[in-house]
């Protein structure tokens, strides 16, 4: 295990309870237009890359045959299977292991998804091309992340950091329609949007360095009409608001 994926297990370690309530992360009309933009049916297995607490996985178990969640932290499995279980889902499977090297045969699924997880890899093109090739030849592979514009990226970035030491970067758009050209996957739909948070709660359930959250909130109240950041910060009544540039992906594999 590398010096990046043990802050991860210990930034989400801590995050686990709270991320499973986290408004932004539970919002279930972006759940409802992941099964829309991933046509699924019935007839589909699917895979979800660094599931988390399983929400992504669980919305998907509702109207797929089979889906199956994998991610490196086991408190964030423990939160999965419980959210299953509140859900009398029994289609489902979990696993703990490494997203660059997933342990499905190849063609194994018809549907692989990630969600608000690129941003952590150190290596982004080993980890779609692995999901590429556990996708079956016609099947389709979704990413929804982040994607700020490129002149803002540098400053989003420092902005993320400073929430979560396990943040990596972001990618622009650019960036994954090269990856996923690499991977033999087309990228046949785009759908964009904002995933808005509340400062103040999301401080309450993240586990910034010392310092940093003074840091972020300063951070915010200057680019509110600004927009330095590309997260459009806001007031809203006395809270500080801020919306995450979200865009989801949708790729086939060719036959």
């Amino acid at each position: 295990m590398n010096t990046h994926q043990e802050i991860i297990i210990d930034q989400f370690t801590r995050q686990a309870a709270p991320f499973a309530q986290s408004p932004g992360h539970t919002n279930e009309e972006s759940l409802r237009l992941l099964i829309e933009l991933a046509r699924l049916s019935r007839a589909d297995t699917a895979l979800d890359v660094a599931c988390g607490t399983g929400m992504v996985a669980c919305a998907f178990a509702t109207v797929a045959r089979e889906v199956t969640g994998i991610d490196i932290t086991p408190a964030m499995l423990e939160q999965a299977q419980l959210l299953a279980e509140r859900h009398g889902l029994t289609n489902l499977f979990w696993r703990q292991g490494d997203i660059e090297t997933l342990p499905f045969p190849d063609h194994n699924f018809s549907v692989v998804v990630s969600r608000y997880a690129f941003h952590h890899f150190i290596n982004p093109r080993a980890v779609l091309a692995e999901m590429a090739r556990v996708c079956r030849p016609g099947g389709r592979v979704l990413i929804a992340d982040a994607v700020p514009p490129p002149e803002k990226i540098d400053a989003y970035n420092h902005f993320e950091k400073l929430f979560d030491s396990s943040h990596h970067r972001a990618l622009t758009l650019e960036e994954f329609r090269n990856l996923a050209s690499e991977a033999g996957l087309q990228i046949m739909r785009l759908a964009t949007y904002k995933m808005e948070m509340e400062l103040e709660r999301h401080l309450a359930a993240s586990f910034p360095n010392p310092g940093d959250d003074e840091r972020l909130r300063q951070l915010l109240r200057e680019d509110i009409g600004v927009d330095r950041l590309g997260v459009d910060a806001h007031w809203r009544g006395e809270e500080i608001h801020y919306a995450y540039p979200v865009t989801v992906i949708v790729a086939e594999k060719a036959v």
